[in-house]
């Protein structure tokens, strides 16, 4: 359903029914939604919470933002580097604020943020300025930001900025599949046929990949993120793959230990993806975690 929030028309999933508490699960880079895994939403459901989940500004169903142009990725990397301001269409926080509008626009006043990736960034920005909308943060194979940390293994950030050859459909699906054999879970790999057909899923419910650049500026450009958070109050859950080749796990500790109070755990094997044996895995610690976290509130 399309709902309004920060003032833009926004797409969201909303499961498992009013009066129980929610958890808000919020995507990473280029992402849509339907990214989470279904047997991801479904233990959070059977496990008493309502699910809301939304896709992202400028991708998937929600609104885009075309009128700012794509953005020179490459440029702005290197004036990053070099200290100089990252010219970006929106920022983070503005996908933060989208976040709570999300809530808003529901009418609910506190849930647990569970991020992946970019959508642990936007979920740690969200802790850190809203703390009572907060009622626990869990940052999965996200990062803190800080420019010290170690980027995406060179072969990685080479992928991410090379293009496909032409736009037809299995061109497309072979581009995306090059980069997805790069990120995965070496101890969980998935058949790749499966993964064909998720991209498939994707591509023909929105393909927007202007809108991916965009987000991938607004990484790029976020400043500061690091010394905000530690403002987070509310209890922290930070997991992250020891196999991770886009964001090493350097990232996750530094996480953790700028947020007061967080357990860090990692996970042997995993990358940077969600196969069935990692969806199981961490919802061996985000469950009882989650449980804590609602006892204590």
């Amino acid at each position: 359903m399309k709902i309004k929030a920060n003032g833009i028309q926004i797409e969201v999933e909303d499961s498992g029914g009013e009066g129980r508490p929610v958890a808000l699960l919020v995507m990473g880079l280029g992402m849509q939604l339907i990214g989470w895994p279904d047997d991801f939403v479904q233990a959070l459901v059977d496990a008493g919470y309502r699910v809301v989940r939304h896709d992202n500004r400028d991708i998937g169903l929600s609104q885009g933002f075309d009128e700012a142009g794509a953005g020179n990725l490459l440029w702005q990397s290197v004036r990053r580097r070099i200290g100089l301001p990252v010219r970006s269409a929106y920022s983070l926080q503005d996908m933060a604020e989208d976040s709570l509008g999300v809530l808003d626009a529901l009418g609910i006043a506190r849930a647990h943020v569970v991020g992946a990736s970019m959508g642990g960034m936007i979920a740690q920005r969200l802790a850190a300025s809203a703390p009572h909308r907060a009622a626990s943060l869990v940052s999965i194979m996200s990062s803190s930001g800080a420019r010290q940390l170690p980027g995406p293994r060179p072969d990685v950030a080479a992928a991410l900025l090379r293009r496909p050859p032409s736009r037809t459909e299995a061109a497309l699906v072979a581009h995306s599949m090059g980069m997805v054999r790069l990120i995965q879970s070496p101890a969980y790999p998935q058949d790749d046929q499966v993964v064909a057909e998720r991209i498939r899923r994707y591509m023909h419910r929105a393909y927007r990949p202007a809108g991916v650049v965009r987000q991938m500026l607004a990484i790029v450009a976020d400043q500061g993120r690091a010394e905000l958070l530690p403002r987070i109050a509310s209890p922290a859950l930070v997991l992250h793959g020891e196999a991770d080749t886009l964001v090493p796990i350097a990232c996750g500790r530094d996480s953790a230990q700028r947020i007061p109070g967080a357990r860090f755990v990692s996970i042997p094997g995993m990358g940077h993806d969600l196969p069935p044996q990692v969806v199981e895995i961490l919802m061996q610690h985000i469950l009882p975690f989650l449980a804590h976290a609602e006892s204590r509130s």
